[in-house]
């Protein structure tokens, strides 16, 4: 476990990670029985007779599911940056020595961590226009999106900085360097580096909180899905290819986070051992005595 771990979670013990390993072989037999009972209903039933799955080896109809995965994307992508940059600003808020800011961004992440994002959607489409505030179909669906997911990525970040030693901070105050600066030159971008793994696991999130344009009328993925369906008569068939499509985005992310939490375990390993040989480090140097600190 990385620091940031160990703040989000307590590492488990030998009892807790038996009882892990135990539910998760009852959980895997428990969903292999239902795959096989779900397949032995489909055949059943003729749903896996090939003539039902013929116009999904189509280009039309690939393109077209194809075109929703574009605009699920494109959609994610926008609330991605968007949610990053706003998480940033109030985690640091949360941070920061000045009080009312202080309190503002931490009342905006716990008020915005429990309101349900298919709210949010519902206050934007039904409830603003009223107000004269009627967003283009593109950000009915961001919009609500940004401002739940930015609270999650303020808590991430927030959990980052903090997990970093204070010795960092002390260091860089004693070489002359001001606080906005040591933020932004030295814990930040140590912070980032950690929680690289954690980000791109809160985008799995994202990417399926997309789905929730159907609400709206986006044509995202879910919504190509449940037009197609209805013009072809192939719910099922439809809706197994839109979901095997959501399984290989989101399992090449979930990949992508395991990927670079090995590289950050690697980096961490290899930094920690040159500190310990006396060979050149990227860490500060550590701060002066409290006696000898310029005033």
């Amino acid at each position: 476990m990385n620091k940031t771990q160990q703040i989000l979670f307590d590492e488990p013990g030998p009892r807790a990670q038996r009882r892990i390993r135990i539910a998760t072989v009852l959980g895997a037999v428990l969903l292999a029985g239902a795959l096989v009972a779900a397949v032995y209903q489909f055949a059943s039933h003729g749903e896996l007779a090939a003539a039902r799955w013929e116009p999904f080896t189509t280009w039309p109809i690939w393109r077209y599911l194809l075109n929703g995965l574009w605009a699920t994307v494109r959609a994610a992508a926008a609330t991605a940056v968007l949610s990053a940059a706003l998480g940033l600003l109030l985690a640091l808020g949360r941070l920061s020595t000045h009080r009312p800011l202080r309190w503002l961004a931490g009342a905006y992440v716990e008020i915005f961590r429990t309101v349900p994002t298919l709210l949010l959607i519902y206050v934007t489409l039904f409830a603003l226009p009223q107000y004269g505030l009627n967003f283009p179909l593109f950000w009915k669906l961001v919009v609500p999106l940004v401002v739940s997911n930015s609270a999650a990525f303020a808590e991430i970040f927030r959990s980052g900085i903090l997990a970093l030693d204070r010795g960092q901070t002390e260091a860089g105050l004693a070489v002359g360097l001001r606080r906005g600066q040591v933020m932004a030159l030295v814990v930040l971008p140590q912070a980032l580096l950690q929680l690289a793994p954690s980000l791109v696991s809160q985008l799995v999130g994202l990417l399926k909180d997309t789905s929730l344009g159907f609400v709206v009328s986006y044509t995202e993925l879910l919504y190509s899905g449940q037009v197609l369906s209805s013009y072809t008569h192939l719910l099922i068939q439809t809706f197994l290819v839109v979901a095997l499509i959501y399984l290989v985005v989101n399992a090449s992310l979930s990949k992508f986070a395991r990927v670079l939490q090995a590289r950050n375990g690697r980096f961490g390993g290899r930094r920690g051992r040159r500190g310990r040989r006396g060979r050149r480090t990227t860490e500060l140097p550590p701060p002066l005595l409290e006696g000898n600190t310029p005033r």
